[in-house]
């Protein structure tokens, strides 16, 4: 087992403060504003704000996750040791989609604000997508993250802080130059929230709010590499989440606030085709030419900086899934020089250019990718919740107060913004996952059940089973794409009552007793002693 014992502890609190708050600001600020501002109106602010909140009980259970058991790919390991391989397994699958494909969205957000300099980027005609010359500069630029990443985790660390630095000044800069061109009557023409609460949590799920925060799994993917995770991670985690809504809610302000009042005759919902490159195209309409340069220069370099953090997140995600026994076992190995899963790594490399081939534009991925990404973010608190009753002696650094009142209440923001996403992305989505826990049945004879039997893995999976089919059954009768027989509000209290049910039933329908790896030189906590 020794080629799983060669993680080295080079992260600082400060490298993963800036690998979450680096993850957090890639493109979701340099295109959410316009869509959100389309979907939401004015009262689009009260979505980054909904998110924020229910990101940071994510976090914060997150947090005692991260701090008590500091894994590799620890967010596909969770459920493992929580219900057993199937669900990692589940876990795995989903993970590999979300976050493989993140790294291929940031590239092609950096080439899509680079065609506003280059055109020959673009395909005339389209709402943003590659050339043949842009797809091989996105190509370059993944060449170069893998690069990257293949030399040392350190490496990774010290670029990603430099880049952090530099797309957090612009940002900051563009929220002060707005606000002074802030116009009060944009907040009241045509309502404060047009098209209602329905346009403020959809924004949520398909504007790129979510989407934009994303910094809680690359800080937990790479908690074994971190210098005392039991303290640093929680930090990083609730630091990274509080500074970026705040970051967040400003910029949708200043957008909303800063657009020429004339400009909006037509109503909110073209907002999006008018400012596609919204900051940019803000700057431009009010004459700022310098802050124009240094929007699209920020907007190569945010994008990046985000891929670089996700490919290596990719790769430790990868690491994980292998280390739950549902994965190739050739890519939970270690290149013992450099402490990098180089295999896992070379396989998120491929993955990543495999998502840019279909020539697709931010647009285009951004409501599938945000919703694969909920899903991952959606089973953390049932893990931590069955870890509490099947581990109990397990020591936790940070020991979230409240877990039975945030616990289900954080799985039912993360529910309902599943079902935000609509029935368009839900129905494959949720259906591929319940199509993977066919397949694992079907090849029972080949699962690993040396430590848990494959009767109590289903007994421990059979909960999710009910939560996907009962989301998608409300998916297709609600109001959020469906065909609106289930009318709302009642289509969200359902969606709340199912993620309830499911979250108690999940917990308590855990391991007898928590199963743990024997990864012990990952961490300074010896789990393995404790199962």
């Amino acid at each position: 087992m020794s080629e799983y014992r060669k993680f080295k502890k080079n992260l600082s609190l400060t490298d993963l403060v800036f690998i979450g708050f680096g993850a957090m600001f890639g493109s979701g600020w340099l295109f959410a504003g316009s869509r959100v501002a389309s979907m939401a109106g004015p009262a689009g602010s009260f979505s980054w704000i909904i998110a924020g909140i229910a990101v940071l009980f994510l976090g914060l259970v997150y947090a005692e996750l991260g701090g008590a058991i500091p894994r590799a790919g620890g967010i596909v390991r969770y459920p493992v040791y929580s219900h057993g391989p199937l669900m990692g397994y589940l876990m795995g699958f989903a993970s590999l989609v979300a976050y493989s494909s993140l790294t291929a969205i940031e590239v092609e957000a950096a080439r899509q604000y680079a065609s506003s300099w280059f055109p020959a980027l673009s395909q005339p005609g389209t709402s943003g997508s590659p050339s043949l010359l842009g797809w091989v500069v996105q190509f370059i630029l993944l060449l170069a993250f893998f690069v990257l990443n293949f030399r040392s985790v350190k490496t990774f660390a010290k670029s990603n802080i430099v880049i952090t630095i530099i797309k957090f000044v612009v940002p900051s800069l563009t929220i002060v130059i707005l606000l002074l061109h802030l116009k009060s009557a944009n907040f009241s023409i045509h309502g404060f929230a047009p098209f209602g609460f329905s346009g403020i949590t959809s924004a949520i799920s398909t504007g790129g709010v979510i989407f934009a925060y994303l910094g809680l799994h690359p800080i937990v993917t790479v908690a074994s590499e971190a210098k005392n995770p039991q303290r640093s991670v929680p930090i990083a985690l609730i630091l990274s989440v509080v500074l970026s809504a705040i970051v967040y809610v400003l910029l949708q302000v200043a957008f909303i606030g800063s657009i020429p009042t004339n400009m909006l005759s037509g109503g909110w919902a073209k907002v999006s085709t008018q400012f596609s490159l919204p900051f940019k195209d803000i700057a431009v309409a009010l004459g700022l030419g310098w802050l124009t340069i240094m929007i699209v220069t920020d907007a190569i370099i945010s994008p990046s900086g985000a891929a670089n953090v996700y490919m290596n997140t990719t790769s430790r995600l990868i690491f994980g899934w292998t280390r739950s026994g549902t994965f190739f076992k050739v890519f939970g190995k270690i290149d013992e020089k450099s402490g990098i899963p180089r295999p896992a790594l070379w396989l998120a490399f491929l993955l990543s250019i495999f998502w840019t081939l279909p020539f697709p534009s931010w647009d285009a991925m951004i409501a599938v990718v945000s919703e694969a990404l909920v899903l991952t973010y959606a089973l953390a608190p049932v893990s931590a919740y069955a870890l509490r009753l099947n581990a109990p002696d397990l020591p936790r650094p940070f020991y979230l107060k409240g877990m039975s009142v945030l616990g289900p209440v954080s799985f039912i923001i993360a529910s309902l913004m599943v079902y935000w996403g609509g029935w368009k992305v839900n129905s494959w989505l949720l259906g591929s996952q319940l199509v993977m826990f066919v397949i694992y049945l079907f090849f029972k004879n080949s699962v690993p059940t040396d430590k848990v039997s494959f009767t109590q893995q289903i007994k421990s999976s059979l909960w999710i089973v009910f939560y996907y089919s009962a989301i998608l059954l409300i998916s297709y009768l609600g109001t959020f794409g469906g065909n609106q027989i289930l009318k709302s509000p009642w289509d969200q209290i359902a969606i709340a009552i199912i993620a309830l049910i499911s979250y108690y039933w999940g917990g308590r329908t855990g391991l007898p007793k928590a199963v743990f790896d024997d990864d012990e030189d990952e961490d300074e906590v010896k789990t393995a002693e404790l199962a």
